[in-house]
């Protein structure tokens, strides 16, 4: 007990002394995990949309596919694109493999069929007069999107949010892919494994305590989005 309470101790020092090392690592993490999340939403909104107001065959199978991919381990992502990008691999030409670019991708990947699955299901669960409206005016699929992510857009916001919470917490993929490099895309979640590993506890400590910071203020984010939905509801 006397040994964890002295590394809490330390651990909050490294962090209110803002030791660069941490914080590099915690820059690293958000900036990989935003990037990610941004091409995520981007491909994630877009799809998921244009699949819910639109109707063709095998339309039940995709949403059973997004709900299987939503449970895929992250090792299994960081699998199969380190196959894809290793040297023996089709893309190894590419030279991406244990650069952040391959973590990007990976976590990318990773939170797509979230942000799709979870605007698929705003989508279908809205108030169907809005899209019965949009028809009966003659718009198009493509005219319906910008309207319904107008007004959808605090729900379509909270999947976005909880995308880049799971991307920011991934560490299988970002490990396989980045191959924790410092300085480069060793992040929080794959540094607190390697140093706890070699001792340096309070560091992975420390690192723990940003990510619970983290997470808490992405929680905080959420519930003040699905507050503001109420309201605007």
């Amino acid at each position: 007990m006397h040994y964890f309470s002295e590394a809490i101790i330390s651990a909050l020092q490294l962090i209110i002394q803002f030791d660069p090392e941490i914080y590099l690592i915690a820059w690293t993490s958000v900036k990989i995990a935003l990037i990610a999340t941004v091409f995520a939403a981007f491909f994630g909104i877009f799809l998921g949309i244009v699949t819910a107001i639109t109707q063709f065959p095998g339309k039940r199978f995709i949403q059973q596919i997004l709900n299987t991919l939503m449970a895929m381990p992250t090792v299994m992502i960081g699998l199969i694109f380190y196959g894809l990008l290793s040297r023996q691999g089709p893309l190894g030409d590419l030279g991406l493999l244990y650069t952040e670019t391959a973590v990007i991708i990976g976590e990318t990947c990773l939170i797509l069929p979230l942000i799709m699955n979870m605007t698929l299901v705003a989508v279908q669960s809205a108030d169907q007069r809005l899209i019965s409206t949009l028809r009966i005016l003659g718009a198009k699929t493509h005219q319906q999107i910008l309207p319904i992510l107008s007004e959808l857009r605090f729900t379509i916001l909270a999947g976005v949010i909880t995308g880049f919470g799971r991307a920011i917490g991934e560490v299988g993929a970002a490990m396989m892919l980045g191959g924790n490099i410092q300085g480069v895309t060793r992040t929080m979640t794959t540094a607190i494994a390697l140093e706890t590993s070699k001792g340096d506890f309070e560091l992975g400590l420390a690192l723990g305590l940003l990510l619970l910071i983290i997470a808490f203020s992405i929680n905080l984010l959420l519930q003040i989005i699905q507050t503001k939905n109420k309201e605007f509801i």
